[in-house]
């Protein structure tokens, strides 16, 4: 990955933080996207600290905003003139049912994920075409079987899917990588900020993070799934079987995934 133009999306915590640290240890030039201006602050800061000779540029991006992802993607194109690697990683998550929900969540949620998503791959498509590059998509397990209280979220997910395959096939010999990264539960800050039924962040999170898969494990994962131009990644013991267990009996999942997540924390539903 040296010398390779990275843009990484939603940089400034969990896998995106994990991942440009990971990126700029192996001598990457660095494009960090996102919209906490502040903390992205400090992410630039620490790496430019650690490593003298790193080429580095932030930007401030809101990447539910078209016009922002297009400014992003031409202030990456002037400062560096290629773009070798885009990962949409930029995400929020949601938790409540869908008949307590104000639709505006899951059009925020929507907007992020997965116009977030779109418009990177758009302003970015040419200059990764010209690279033979790659792009990644940060989507979820979620993205395969849908995650109770989480209609936004799940949706979102399948939506990153279903873009980024139809992608890959477009581009099946222009030599365009596409690769389709899904986490099962990842300890990062995306629940803390999660979306409840009025839109207002959750606050803390409703699952022991100790036992879950590390951001720093995640990031691992992709770059070696980059390196190597892997079409797709489901991580986790669990999350594998979840997705190969559900091809041939989903009933039997819809009961474990209710069963398992009506324990969590102030679950907004329970078994009758």
């Amino acid at each position: 990955m040296q010398h390779k133009v990275v843009i990484i999306t939603g940089a400034s915590s969990g896998i995106g933080l994990a991942l440009a640290r990971a990126f700029a240890a192996q001598g990457a030039y660095l494009c960090l996207a996102d919209i906490t201006a502040d903390k992205l602050a400090v992410v630039e800061q620490e790496l430019t600290q650690q490593y003298a000779d790193i080429k580095l540029l932030s930007v401030h991006t809101d990447v539910s905003r078209e016009a922002d992802c297009k400014a992003m993607v031409e202030a990456c194109v002037s400062r560096f003139g290629r773009i070798d690697v885009l990962i949409n990683n930029a995400g929020i998550s949601m938790r409540a049912l869908l008949k307590d929900l104000d639709l505006a969540v899951i059009r925020q949620v929507m907007d992020v994920n997965f116009w977030g998503t779109v418009y990177c791959t758009k302003y970015a498509l040419p200059w990764l075409l010209a690279a033979k590059g790659s792009v990644t998509g940060v989507s979820s397990v979620s993205g395969f079987k849908g995650l109770p209280a989480r209609t936004g979220y799940s949706a979102s997910k399948f939506a990153i899917r279903g873009f980024l395959e139809t992608l890959r096939i477009e581009h099946l010999y222009d030599g365009l990588h596409v690769m389709i990264v899904a986490p099962g539960f990842t300890s990062s800050n995306i629940r803390n900020t999660a979306l409840t039924a009025d839109g207002s962040p959750q606050g803390e999170t409703p699952r022991d993070e100790g036992k879950m898969m590390s951001a720093e494990a995640v990031a691992k994962h992709i770059i070696k799934g980059i390196r190597k131009r892997k079409n797709q990644l489901v991580l986790g013991l669990q999350g594998k079987a979840l997705v190969e267990i559900n091809k041939f009996f989903p009933d039997f999942v819809d009961r474990i995934e209710f069963e398992v997540m009506s324990r969590e924390s102030d679950s907004p539903f329970k078994k009758p």
